[in-house]
C-alpha cells in the first residue's frame, strides 16, 4: 500500500510538507504543492481518512438509525438524508434498530468506535438511560421523537395537526361515528395523532368514544387486526382514521374481506402519504407529511451542528390532507 512516506520520496520533500500540501494547511508554495499532488496521483496514493480523523476529529461519516427498513416511510426519509450528505461529501451509514433499544445501543457503540461525526435518530425507540449514554457527546438530530440528550436537535411533522385534519375531513363529509386505529401508545407521534383526532371530534360537538379507538403496530397487520377488533365490538362507525398509511392498507384489506365497500360504506384516511398511497385502487386519502424534507432538514441540522454552525434547536414541518378515493360523503348507513 502506498504511504505518505512514499509520496514524500517521490516528490523529494519531507513528510511534513506532503501532509501540509494534501491537507491544504501550512505554508507550502504552489509549485511544491503541485509536485506533491502529481506524485500522489502517479503513485495512486489515497489519504487515510481514519488517520486524518484522529488529527482533525472528523471522519466525514454520519449515521442514520431507523426502526424498520421494510416500512416505505423510512427509505423515503433516508433518501432525503442521503441527498444532503452527498452534497456535503459525507458518507452515510444506515442502521436498523427494529424498535429495540438494546440493539440501538449496540449499534451506537459500534458507530462510536467508527468515529462517526453525528447521528440522525429516527423515532420508534423508547427513551432509556442506556440510549442517552450511548448518544452522549455525539451531535444528534432526532426525527419524530423527543430526546433528552444534551445539545441534540429535533425535527418533526405537526402530527397533532395532521390528526385534526384527517378527522375534520371526515366530519366535513358528514361522518359522526369515526373510528381510530391508532399507533403504539408509547410513541409520541401516535399519541399526537390520536390527540388531534380527539380534539377535532370535541370541537365539532361529537362525543369521544373510547370503544371506537383500538391500538396496533404501524404495519399492515396493525390496521387489519385493528379493524377486525372494531368489528367485534359491534359499535357503529362509518369512517376510520388510521395511524399511518400501512395501517390503512391493512384496514382496507379487512374491510374487503368482510364485504364492506370503500368508500360507499366506510371511508378510510391514512397518514404519511407514502409513495404507494396514490397507486392504490381506490387511491388512499391521507395526511401528507414531507417525508424527504424531514430527512433533508435532519441532515442539514446534523451537519451544521457537527460544524458548530448556528442551528435551531427544533423544527416542526407542516402537513396537509390529500383527498383521494377512499373517502366520500356519509350515506346515513352505519357499519356494525
Amino acid at each position: 500500500m502506498v504511504t505518505i512516506r512514499d509520496v514524500a520520496a517521490e516528490a523529494g520533500v519531507s513528510i511534513t510538507t506532503v501532509s501540509r500540501a494534501l491537507n491544504e494547511s501550512g505554508r507550502v508554495g504552489r509549485a511544491t504543492r503541485e509536485r506533491v499532488l502529481n506524485a500522489a496521483r502517479r503513485l495512486g496514493y489515497e489519504p487515510n481518512d481514519l488517520a486524518r480523523s484522529l488529527h482533525g476529529k472528523a471522519t466525514g461519516t454520519i449515521a442514520v438509525l431507523v426502526p424498520d427498513i421494510t416500512n416505505p416511510f423510512f427509505p423515503e426519509l433516508v433518501k432525503g438524508v442521503q441527498e444532503v450528505a452527498t452534497a456535503h461529501q459525507k458518507l452515510l451509514l444506515l442502521c436498523q434498530t427494529s424498535e429495540d433499544s438494546e440493539i440501538a445501543v449496540q449499534e451506537l457503540l459500534h458507530l462510536r468506535r467508527k468515529r462517526v461525526d453525528g447521528v440522525v435518530l429516527v423515532g420508534g425507540l423508547a427513551a432509556s438511560e442506556q440510549l442517552d449514554a450511548a448518544l452522549a457527546g455525539l451531535p444528534v438530530v432526532a426525527v419524530d421523537r423527543d430526546t433528552t440528550v444534551d445539545g441534540s436537535r429535533v425535527v418533526r411533522s405537526d402530527h397533532r395537526r395532521g390528526g385534526r385534519l384527517a378527522t375534520e375531513h371526515l366530519i366535513e363529509l358528514g361522518h359522526e361515528h369515526i373510528a381510530h386505529v391508532r399507533g403504539p401508545a408509547h410513541l409520541s407521534v401516535a399519541q399526537d395523532r390520536h390527540d388531534g383526532y380527539r380534539e377535532a371530534l370535541e370541537e365539532a360537538g361529537l362525543p369521544y368514544d373510547a370503544s371506537l379507538v383500538v391500538e396496533g403496530g404501524f404495519l399492515e397487520e396493525g390496521g387489519y387486526d385493528g379493524l377486525r377488533a372494531l368489528r367485534r365490538r359491534r359499535r357503529p362507525f362509518t369512517a376510520v382514521f388510521c395511524g399511518n398509511d400501512l395501517m390503512a392498507i391493512g384496514a382496507l384489506r379487512a374491510l374487503e374481506d368482510v364485504g364492506l365497500a370503500v368508500p360507499d360504506e366506510v371511508s378510510v384516511v391514512g397518514f404519511d402519504d407514502i409513495h404507494l398511497a396514490s397507486y392504490l385502487r381506490p387511491g388512499l386519502t391521507t395526511v401528507h407529511q414531507p417525508i424527504q424534507t424531514l430527512g433533508r432538514r435532519a441532515a442539514a441540522l446534523l451537519i451544521g451542528s457537527a460544524m458548530n454552525d448556528e442551528q435551531p434547536a427544533s423544527e416542526v414541518l407542516d402537513v396537509h390532507i390529500v383527498r383521494r378515493q377512499t373517502t366520500a360523503r356519509h350515506r346515513r348507513t352505519e357499519v356494525r
